[in-house]
């Protein structure tokens, strides 16, 4: 089933790049974006450069992985790198076929207008095939098929995360088939959901039996030759092995080596955001909350008279919030309370909150409510993308009980963010959003902030926000 999908994909890439041809030649004589040739070479004249474009371009999808996704894939890097390799490859063809067929039989005239409606018609076809037959595939796995028998080993929190990922997420493609763990006795019981079905000396025999299709070895703190002896009871024959990391093989994921005097020393750990980064982090918040403000005030400025004809009280409602380096600033939103709402103190919000009013519940379930932040954002006091700022009062239970939480406050606090994104918002873990927030702070990129933002619109539009209220 896989080389079936494997062959479908190359396939379907093949006739979305010849059809992304076939359309850029018609919209070159029908769009008005450029001036409307007198006179356009017959298509067939074409063929031979739709071959060299096709051949080209799927060569470097080759050569690029893209043939060899992981199980899960952000859509927007996919789209990113697709977008990248048919650019590259456009532009090659077009210098190529110049070089190749220029003054032969397949010479004929490629001018840039046409290569821009080639690169269009390319970029926006192939993306949306792509995310179609992803699509599909996922549908087949939801539904049993296509899926890899797998075996877990380990019964530690590791372990446990990966089986309760797995369980949780069907469109991976994994059938756990069971768990194996360390012992001299075999013992029953099952870890998440899936049963225990042997010990390590076990595995030649369930690889075979069971006819294992993938081993996760889920043992980050084992010794060398622990890993070293499972990976040869698992190398049984086209069963893939793939090993969680130990703490520093997970923390040194981008090395880089620095030089003090002639003494080499091995950076595992760098802040990301300063010097010329933080320059343009705050030049990607200016930029998109005047944008923001400028494209939406005409809902903001009715959103502020629906709130007023509803309940009595100000349009807007002010929060102290702990930002940048720990300092309190106030957070601007839109009410969505009655004014006595906060009469007994300060409490979470929960679902169906009697508290809140109709435009209110509204609001929250869409983020609208926080739109207004973009004011923050403007006048520096939050990023458009960054950890979630707490209430004071939060904090300092929060730091008693999360380790490193303090650690969050060395950048701006953001409307959106990674943990926001993966689903950690309202009432969920506050260690396990930490996590994402330390991750985001020490990985940041222009990039990824800009994943984070289209990512939170699109959740926002397909209305995918969990714990939103």
């Amino acid at each position: 089933m896989r080389t079936a999908l494997s062959i479908l994909q190359v396939s379907v890439d093949a006739f979305l790049l010849t059809a992304g041809f076939v359309l850029a030649y018609v919209g070159r004589e029908a769009l008005p974006f450029f001036g409307i040739p007198d006179v356009q070479p017959d298509f067939i004249l074409y063929l031979p450069t739709i071959a060299l474009h096709v051949a080209l371009i799927m060569a470097m999808f080759y050569f690029s992985r893209l043939y060899h996704l992981p199980r899960a894939i952000s859509r927007i890097d996919h789209a990113r790198r697709v977008t990248g390799i048919v650019t590259v490859g456009s532009l090659l063809v077009f210098g190529i076929q110049a070089i190749l067929f220029d003054d032969t039989i397949f010479g004929v005239d490629y001018p840039r207008s046409l290569l821009f409606y080639v690169w269009v018609f390319c970029v926006v076809l192939v993306i949306l095939g792509r995310e179609t037959l992803q699509n599909f595939r996922y549908q087949l796995r939801k539904r049993g098929i296509a899926r890899d028998n797998l075996i877990i080993v380990g019964n530690g929190k590791i372990a446990r995360d990966i089986a309760r990922k797995i369980k949780s997420n069907p469109a991976l493609g994994y059938n756990t088939v069971g768990v194996v763990i360390n012992g001299k006795t075999r013992t029953r019981g099952s870890i998440s959901g899936f049963p225990v079905i042997g010990i390590y000396v076990d595995l030649p025999m369930l690889i075979d039996t069971l006819s294992v299709d993938q081993v996760i070895i889920a043992l980050p703190d084992a010794q060398r030759a622990e890993i070293i002896s499972l990976i040869t009871l698992c190398e049984r024959g086209r069963v893939d092995i793939k090993i969680y990391p130990d703490v520093f093989a997970y923390i040194a994921g981008d090395l880089s080596v620095d030089d003090l005097s002639g003494t080499p020393l091995l950076t595992v750990r760098d802040i990301a955001m300063r010097g010329w980064r933080l320059s343009l982090k705050r030049g990607l918040d200016i930029i998109g909350s005047l944008f923001g403000m400028i494209f939406l005030s005409p809902a903001m400025l009715l959103t502020a008279v629906l709130i007023r004809l509803e309940s009595e009280g100000p349009v807007f409602y002010t929060q102290e919030r702990m930002g940048l380096d720990g300092r309190p600033f106030h957070m601007i939103k839109f009410r969505t309370m009655r004014q006595d709402a906060e009469v007994g103190g300060p409490g979470w919000t929960v679902k169906d909150d009697p508290r809140t009013t109709r435009m209110g519940r509204w609001m929250r379930k869409t983020n609208w409510d926080e739109i207004t932040q973009l004011i923050n954002v403007l006048v520096g006091q939050m990023s458009l993308v960054g950890p979630r700022p707490e209430r004071p009062v939060y904090v300092q239970q929060f730091r008693q009980r999360v380790p490193r939480y303090m650690e969050r406050h060395r950048e701006k606090a953001g409307m959106t963010g990674w943990a926001q994104v993966n689903g950690l918002r309202g009432d969920t873990s506050i260690a396990e959003r930490t996590e994402y927030d330390l991750w985001y702070i020490e990985n940041w990129s222009l990039w990824l902030d800009i994943r984070i933002i289209i990512r939170t619109v699109w959740n926002t539009l397909s209305r995918r926000n969990s714990n939103a209220y």
